[in-house]
């Protein structure tokens, strides 16, 4: 039976997360609205800086080998940054 209870190691990676939403700057967000940005490099360099990309590839492959549900636990709060950060986080795992 599969249990929807978070293991420690989820709560931890939840927790790295919510550290790294928390450090993005908000300013960011709005100029991405008006089209005054159009990548945003820094934000993605900081996220592989925190390691927080691949979350769900093998070790091997450079990720951490944590599986989908836990690319969906971070997908999760990083989308509380809107649509635009969490679909540039996201699909390179998606399509990877």
């Amino acid at each position: 039976m599969f249990s929807f209870l978070m293991t420690e190691e989820q709560k931890a990676l939840q927790k790295e997360v919510q550290d790294f939403v928390g450090s993005v700057d908000k300013q960011l967000i709005l100029d991405m609205d008006e089209n005054k940005v159009q990548y945003p490099t820094e934000y993605l360099k900081e996220a592989a800086r925190r390691n927080l990309l691949g979350l769900r590839f093998p070790k091997e492959y450079g990720g951490r080998g944590l599986g989908w549900t836990s690319e969906i636990i971070a997908l999760e709060d990083i989308g509380m940054l809107g649509s635009a950060l969490a679909c540039l986080y996201s699909l390179p795992s998606i399509v990877g």
